[in-house]
C-alpha cells in the first residue's frame, strides 16, 4: 500500500519519533539534505562527477534547515554555492538555526527579503534548490517573493536551469494540490518519508516535475492515510471449476434510439473485465439498433419501471446494474431509475442518473450502500452544489479544502462510494476510506480525454460489482485497471480501444 499523508500527519509521524528517542530533529534534518543530494545526483549523474554552480533559497522554517544541509554538501562536493534566506536568522527554529550556523561556518548567506537575486544571461547557475517553504505553508505567497517564484520559471525554461523542490514547490499546498497564491514549477521535488496528498492532486503534479520519495528512517504513519488506488488482483482471476454464472450478470440500461453508442461502450468494459454475462435493457425504439451490434452481450426489452421489475423478477442473477450513460432525463426514465434504486441491486450511477438525482431529493434519499456514484467535475456540482462551492472558493490559507476532503464528504452524506473522476480520480466511502487513481507522473494517460472513456469506466465498475467486489473495491479496481488500458495502449486511444487491453494487463499481473 503507497500511502498519502497530510502535513499534519507528517509532523506527528516525525514528532512521534523523536518523542520516542528514535532520532532526533537534526538527525532528520540531515537525512532529507542527503536524500535530496542524492536524487540529484541519480537524476543528473554528470553533476556528481563535475564541480557545478548552485543557489539554494532558504526559507524561514525547518525547510530552510534542510537547504542549509543541502548547501553544505554541496559546497564539500566542490560546488560554488550561492545560499540566500528569506527572513530572520535570528527566528529560525531551532535545528535549522544549527544547520544555518553550520553553513555561516563555511560560506556566506544573502538576504531574500527584497526578492532580488541579480541573475543576468551569460551568469546563471547550474541548479536552483527551492527550499523556501514545505508542507507547513498555511499563508498566500504575495510579492516580491511572489514575483521570484514566477522568475525562477523563465530562468528555469528560457536557460535550462535545473530546479529541485524540498518536499514541495514553495506556493503549493501540500495537502490539496492547490496553489496559495504564486507558485513555481520544478524539473524535481524530493520528499520525504511519503507523498503528501498534494503531489497528486489539482496542479501537484504539474509544478513538481518528477517526484522522488526519500526515506528518512522513519515508521508507518498512524491513522486514516489516503492511498493511492490498487487494484484487487486476488479477486480478479477465474478459476477452471467455475461457469459464466459464477461471475454474475451484469444489466446496463441503455439510451433511445441514437443514443445506444454509450450503453454498448459500458457493457462492453463489463464484459471485458469478466463479469459472466452481461445484458443491455433496451427501449423498443433501440432495439434492432444494438442487435446489429452486439454478439456475447445479450439484449432485452425495458420500456419502463414495470419492465425493470419483471426482468429482475425473472432473473435474480443480475446482480449489478449500470445506469445513466445516454440514458436520458424525461420523467419515464426518472421514475425506472427509482425501480432501479429500489431493488437494491449493486448499482453504478452514472451520467444522465447523476443529473436525475440532483433534481429530486426522493431519488436522492433512495441511494443505498450498494451504490457507486461516478461523477466528473460539472455532474459533481450539479449533486453536490454546496460542497462544490468549496473546491471554488480562492485558496487564502493553508491547508486549503481538497478533493480528498470533498468526495469524504459527499461520500458520508449519500451513504455510499462516490469517485469523482479527473486525472487526479479521488474515491471515497462513506467510513472515510479513500483513494487516489493518480493518471500523472509515470501513469500519465492524457489519451483518456476522449469520448466514452467514462462510459466504459462505469462498465468496468459494473462488471466488478457482479463478480462480488465490494463497491470500494470495484470502484478502486476499475478505476486503476481504466489507467492501466490507455497506458498499454498509448496515443490515438479511443474508448473502443479501452476494453480490448485487458487480456494484456491480466497477463501482466499473471491472471
Amino acid at each position: 500500500m503507497v500511502e498519502l499523508l497530510t502535513s499534519a500527519q507528517m509532523r506527528a509521524t516525525e514528532q512521534s519519533a523523536i518523542d520516542n528517542g528514535e532520532v532526533t530533529g537534526l538527525e532528520l534534518m540531515e537525512r532529507a539534505g542527503r536524500g535530496v543530494i542524492d536524487a540529484i545526483f541519480q537524476e543528473w549523474p554528470t553533476m556528481a562527477r563535475t564541480s557545478y554552480s548552485a543557489v539554494v533559497l532558504c526559507g524561514p522554517g525547518n525547510n530552510g534547515g534542510d537547504g542549509f544541509v543541502i548547501a553544505r554538501l554541496l559546497k564539500q562536493w566542490g560546488w560554488a554555492v550561492d545560499v540566500f534566506l528569506y527572513g530572520d536568522a535570528n527566528k529560525l527554529p531551532s535545528d535549522a538555526r544549527i544547520n544555518y550556523d553550520r553553513w555561516a561556518d563555511i560560506g556566506d548567506v544573502m538576504p531574500l527579503n527584497d526578492a532580488d537575486l541579480g541573475f543576468e544571461a551569460g551568469n546563471m547557475p547550474d541548479l536552483i534548490v527551492d527550499a523556501l517553504f514545505g508542507t507547513g505553508l498555511t499563508r498566500t505567497v504575495e510579492a516580491p517573493l511572489s514575483l521570484l517564484l514566477r522568475e525562477l520559471d523563465t530562468i528555469r525554461e528560457r536557460y535550462g536551469v535545473k530546479c529541485v523542490s524540498v518536499d514541495v514547490p514553495s506556493g503549493l499546498c501540500a495537502d490539496s494540490g492547490r496553489n496559495l497564491g504564486t507558485y513555481c514549477t520544478v524539473d524535481m521535488t524530493v520528499t520525504f518519508h511519503s507523498a503528501k496528498i498534494g503531489h497528486y492532486l489539482e496542479r501537484g503534479s504539474n509544478q513538481c516535475g518528477k517526484l522522488v520519495i526519500t526515506d528518512i528512517g522513519l515508521k508507518p504513519s498512524d491513522g486514516s492515510p489516503v492511498r493511492l488506488a490498487e487494484p484487487e488482483k486476488g479477486m480478479m482471476g477465474k478459476t477452471s471449476f467455475a461457469h459464466k454464472f459464477s461471475h454474475g450478470h451484469a444489466f446496463v440500461l441503455s439510451g433511445p434510439h441514437t443514443k445506444t453508442g454509450a450503453a454498448r461502450l459500458a457493457a462492453g468494459g463489463a464484459l471485458r473485465v469478466g463479469a459472466g454475462l452481461v445484458t443491455i435493457g433496451a427501449q423498443p425504439s433501440a432495439m434492432a439498433e444494438h442487435a446489429a451490434q452486439l454478439n456475447a452481450i445479450m439484449l432485452s426489452k425495458v420500456q419502463g419501471a414495470e419492465d425493470y421489475a419483471n426482468t429482475i423478477a425473472l432473473d435474480e442473477r443480475l446482480n449489478a446494474i449500470c445506469v445513466g450513460p445516454a440514458f436520458g432525463l424525461s420523467q419515464d426514465r426518472a421514475d425506472l431509475l427509482k425501480a432501479i434504486l429500489v431493488s437494491k441491486r449493486a448499482t453504478v450511477l452514472d451520467a444522465d442518473a447523476l443529473t436525475l438525482i440532483s433534481k429530486d431529493k426522493a431519488l436522492f434519499d433512495l441511494v443505498h450502500e450498494n451504490c457507486v456514484l461516478t461523477p466528473h467535475g460539472g455532474e459533481f456540482a450539479r449533486v453536490f452544489p454546496d460542497i462544490a462551492k468549496k473546491l471554488d472558493v480562492k485558496v487564502s490559507k493553508g491547508p486549503a479544502y481538497s478533493k480528498v476532503d470533498a468526495t469524504r464528504e459527499t461520500a458520508k452524506r449519500i451513504g455510499c462510494v462516490v469517485l469523482f473522476k479527473g486525472a487526479d480520480t479521488v474515491i471515497a466511502a462513506p467510513d472515510g476510506r479513500c483513494a487516489i487513481n493518480s493518471a500523472h507522473y509515470e501513469r500519465s494517460a492524457p489519451w483518456l480525454a476522449t469520448a466514452g472513456s467514462g462510459d466504459v469506466l462505469a462498465g468496468f465498475i459494473t462488471g466488478l460489482l457482479a463478480r462480488g467486489f465490494s463497491p470500494m473495491q470495484a470502484a478502486e479496481t476499475g478505476a486503476w485497471l481504466h489507467v492501466e488500458c490507455a497506458l498499454k495502449f498509448g496515443a490515438g486511444l479511443i474508448a473502443e480501444d479501452i476494453p480490448e487491453q485487458l487480456p494484456k494487463i491480466f497477463s501482466d499481473l499473471g491472471l
